[in-house]
């Protein structure tokens, strides 16, 4: 009977355990999601009465979205295609955000509330042109007013209600350039230039689109820019001297013309003139150098310059605060603040509003400002103003305090690298120890609250925040499963964050002065992030650091520009600039004795600079001179070649070298097109490379960093799917050594096209494509396998020492390679591939897929095996070999994100973690996510809910009974003998 007890204790126990097992606290402990929207390039503001206050954007990174204005979190948002670029964005109705995207062909309507589709319209057009959308301001709910739209070539009368288009003019065979669009009730007035000079005005009616008048102009100069309505009938642009202000008149019909020298208006006019494109009544915002002038339009059509602003840094459009009253905001820089002023554009005498704020240096410059304005208590009114800054950060201002920021500049993450966080240090403080101490007491007076269910919403959240600060994720020092590092990635805008694995907040940030635009660098561009300095043992009293690359263009014959950066501090350590050109960077497996790795950098005309500029680095190159092989690839020529190093460039310094060439490989052109490269990760181990087979059979795999997997297809497949025929279609793979170029395995996929997107790990490849034929995705598998060391498998020679395995692997020994290869369906297409890489590469691999749905779907590769039967014996199957399927399974468990979405995925990196079962995985695209995956489970740790509690419980209730077995065993005993 007492065992019965003790057996039913037990189960209450373990019911007790599943009942508590609900992960609700769990979430966030082993990932997190960031969600962004990138650099605004539209902003309009709907701060009603009624209803919440918010602020309708679109981004670079094509996202359309609504921000609650008192916090800058996100209400909803939409991201559209990488080509569907956002052309413009209004409101419409007070119920509608109207946008325009992919060149003025797509227009749509989102409800205002939660952003659900409402309409959507296609319009046709058949030439490349600018994109103009027009809403008018006066359009009444219950009325079908008509929305404006040029695109294509073509001007459509769209239905603000259904979206349905009314009429259509076509310009396309007018050879005009199209610049504006006035409307008014009756007439709307298209204007633009025909060639350089001869500026064109045509009337068309408002109800149908038919042609009323055809008016033009011959200019006797040319233009330089876009043209700039000032008023209705009044436009303004500049001569292509630009030294000259050019004012179109179109009263009544005619045209007319006048020009006036910028020297008229400031006598300091050296530098290059602009005119910025904010929109003010009667005036205009002219550009010089650093200064800016504010430029007004006189009722007889005099230019008068009504103010001049210094270290001007962006002006806003016109506001319109009450009937016939319009005021606009302009910013500058000056004494490390950013001076705010508000203008009546009617009145100059003083100023509506007048702030400074204090805003981080490194979000640098203002690239743009929106204002809205408020009524106050005292009926005066009041400005909140929407800054995008130069790091692609949105900040929102208001009464001299910044109410909200996004850093939204990680929505366009280029490269990423990893470093360690510090050692920590020993001996803790008296203080700390109390302080854990009263944690601990209330973090358990907590949860027998939540056992004992008499737990508020407060004590439900407040166990989860002293659950994610015990787990000790978000600790500054490292942890020893290795969880713990630095995520430093490197943004367009040419901003390195570093980001903390545990919760993603950010460590620090620095906007990179050498990638900041200015005179010497017009458009920085920034390229990749590397690892510079990873200190050991010897070298810890140094901190980490990167090395970032980029140039000061987007062409091949800008100059570079290198900066490095303290990994740990965020200190930008040293910077070169203007040096020479990059190409191709290539980081060298060797280090000096302060651990900072070598790298060479290639420029444009085959010179190779080293990295460190030491004399230590350049003797461990010498050292390793015959050993430095790279590639190189011309995509558009057709060509791979290899190089290597020949000798140093005299005329330079003694840090450049001469390259020569090693081979070269080139496809013909008329049949093949280079559409994909991939190659190995220079940092992966291989644990073993002995493959046990079946019956105990061992093959060798084929390993090496040198190898490159090429991917063609026909000159006609190589566009998007759909643009060939399945006869005109192909793709020829390759697999190259680039020592010696040697092609070790050529296969051809006839009747297939890209794009396609592969991995390369250890001996094998994984690439997906289309097949034609089949109407279906699929992705295939290359193994390759070792034949010269088939002979090892003898045990006498192992004994006699007459194996080959501790022979030397070169590339030029004439490799005896074997291939295995399977193709199969593959439900998605594929944005992305990536592979988990462990500490040891002990632990068995996952492909990672970037879904076409931005999701990241985990599949085992014992899927992509290529030796999978559809009868497997018996051996086979107790090797883990899974039966042959023609498509591959997308498991729903399987999908590392879960239900969320890394929205306009762009690229998946993985990293080691000191625990062999565990891999890092950080994807990023529009949005951020990161979590810890284990391919093979967590078989050499304790999972994070295993419950010690239970455990401990457990083996108190084993003694318990054993001691009262024990009891009622010597009483029986007893009994007996007194029978």
């Amino acid at each position: 009977m007492p065992i019965r007890v003790f057996l039913l204790f037990l189960l209450f126990l373990s019911f007790i355990n599943l009942a508590s097992s609900l992960y609700e606290d769990q979430v966030g402990l082993m990932d997190w999601h960031q969600q962004y929207i990138g650099k605004v390039k539209h902003a309009v503001f709907h701060t009603q009465k009624t209803g919440r206050k918010r602020v309708l954007v679109s981004t670079e990174e094509n996202v359309v979205a609504s921000l609650d204005l008192r916090r800058g979190e996100i209400f909803w948002r939409h991201v559209l295609g990488t080509n569907d670029v956002v052309d413009g964005l209004d409101i419409a109705l007070g119920k509608y955000v109207v946008t325009l995207s992919s060149d003025g062909s797509i227009l749509r309507a989102w409800n205002l509330p939660d952003g659900q589709m409402v309409w959507e319209s296609f319009l046709q057009g058949s030439k490349a042109s600018k994109s103009i959308l027009i809403i008018p301001k006066n359009l009444k709910p219950d009325k079908d007013d008509l929305i404006l739209v040029f695109g294509k070539g073509c001007l459509h009368a769209v239905s603000s209600i259904d979206g349905e288009v009314l009429w259509r003019h076509d310009f396309v065979g007018e050879s005009i350039e199209v610049s504006h669009i006035i409307h008014s009730p009756d007439v709307i007035h298209v204007t633009g230039f025909v060639g350089s000079s001869e500026f064109y005005v045509y009337g068309l009616d408002a109800k149908n689109g038919e042609l009323l008048k055809n008016s033009h102009a011959a200019l006797p100069y040319g233009i330089f820019g876009e043209l700039l309505l000032v008023s209705s009938d009044i436009l303004v642009l500049l001569d292509d001297t630009r030294s000259n202000i050019v004012t179109i008149n179109l009263k009544n019909g005619e045209i007319s013309y006048n020009q006036k020298h910028i020297s008229d208006l400031i006598k300091d006019s050296s530098g290059q003139a602009v005119i910025l494109p904010s929109r003010l009544p009667g005036m205009f915002a002219l550009k010089i150098n650093s200064h800016v002038l504010l430029v007004k339009m006189t009722n007889e059509g005099e230019l008068v310059v009504v103010d001049k602003i210094n270290n001007a840094a962006a002006v806003s459009d016109a506001l319109s605060i009450s009937e016939g009253q319009h005021a606009f905001a302009f910013v500058h820089h000056g004494d490390n603040k950013i001076h705010l002023s508000v203008k009546d554009v009617n009145d100059w005498n003083g100023d509506l509003l007048k702030e400074s704020i204090v805003i981080d240096h490194q979000r640098g410059n203002i690239d743009k400002i929106f204002i809205n304005n408020y009524v106050r208590t005292d009926r005066s009114h009041g400005f909140r103003a929407l800054m995008v800054m130069e790091d692609h950060s949105l900040v929102l201002v208001q009464q001299g305090e910044i109410v909200w920021s996004r850093e939204d500049g990680l929505a366009s993450v280029v490269d990423v690298t990893t470093s360690e966080l510090p050692v920590e240090k020993k001996g803790v403080s008296v203080a700390k120890v109390e302080q854990n101490l009263f944690e601990w007491l209330k973090g358990h007076v907590l949860k027998l609250k939540g056992t004992l269910m008499i737990a508020s919403a407060d004590d439900v959240a407040t166990i989860q925040a002293i659950r994610l600060r015990s787990s000790e994720k978000s600790k500054m020092t490292r942890d020893h499963n290795g969880f713990r590092k630095l995520l430093i990635v490197l943004t367009r805008a040419g901003k390195v964050f570093a980001l903390h694995t545990g919760d993603g907040r950010i460590i620090w940030s620095i906007l990179l002065p050498t990638l900041r635009k200015s005179e010497a660098c017009e458009r920085p561009v920034g390229l990749n992030i590397y690892q510079w300095q990873v200190p050991h043992h010897h070298a810890l009293d140094e901190n980490p650091s990167v090395l970032v690359v980029g140039r000061c263009g987007p062409s091949l014959a800008a100059p570079a520009v290198l900066s490095f950066i303290d990994a740990y501090t965020g200190l930008e350590v040293n910077s070169l600039s203007h040096a020479h050109t990059v190409a191709q960077v290539i980081p060298l497996p060797y280090t000096d004795s302060t651990e900072q790795r070598l790298h060479l950098i290639i420029d444009v005309n085959q010179h190779a600079y080293l990295y460190p500029r030491t004399p230590e680095a350049i003797d461990i190159l010498k050292r390793e001179f015959s050993n430095v092989y790279w590639y190189s690839v011309e995509s558009d020529n057709g060509v791979i070649r290899g190089h290597a190093l020949k000798s140093n460039c005299k005329a330079v310094d003694e840090y450049c070298f001469d390259l020569r060439d090693l081979w070269s490989i080139v496809f013909p052109s008329e049949s093949e097109r280079i559409i994909a490269t991939v190659t190995r990760k220079l940092n992966e181990v291989v644990h073993t490379q002995a493959k046990v087979m079946t019956d105990y059979d061992v093959t060798y795999k084929y390993i090496s960093k040198n190898l490159l997997f090429v991917a063609n297809a026909a000159p006609k497949a190589s566009g998007e799917i759909g643009t060939a025929t399945p006869e005109e279609a192909w793709l020829v793979i390759y697999i190259i050594d680039t020592v010696t170029g040697r092609i070790l395995h050529r296969m051809t996929h006839h009747g297939c096209q890209g794009p396609v997107r592969a991995v390369f790990s250890e001996n094998w490849v994984v690439y997906h494509y289309f097949n034609l034929r089949a109407h279906r995705y699929e992705m295939s598998v290359v193994e390759l396998y070792d034949q010269s060391r088939a002979d090892n498998k003898d045990v006498w020679r192992f004994v006699l020492g007459k194996h080959n395995l501790t022979s030397p692997f070169s590339s030029y020994s004439r490799p005896e390679v074997t291939t295995k290869s399977q193709s199969y369906f593959f439900t998605h297409s594929v944005k992305t591939l990536e592979v988990t890489s462990t500490t040891k590469g002990i632990t068995s691999k996952q492909v990672l897929i970037g879904t076409v749905g931005d999701q990241v779907l985990a599949l085992d590769k014992r899927f992509l095996d290529p030796r999978r039967t559809l009868n497997p014996s018996q051996a086979e199957k107790e090797e883990g070999i899974i039966p042959l399927t023609d498509s591959l399974p997308i498991i729903s468990q399987s999908y590392i994100t879960h239900f969320l979405k890394v929205e306009g995925l762009r690229g998946i990196v993985t990293v080691p973690a000191k625990l062999e079962s565990t891999s890092l995985v950080f994807a990023y695209g529009v949005d951020l996510f990161f979590t810890q995956i284990a391919p093979s489970r967590t078989y050499d740790s304790l999972t994070e809910d295993f419950s010690y509690a239970l455990l401990l419980l457990t083996i108190v209730a084993l003694i318990a009974a054993i001691f009262v077995t024990w009891v009622l065993s010597e009483r029986k005993d007893l009994q007996e003998k007194w029978k």
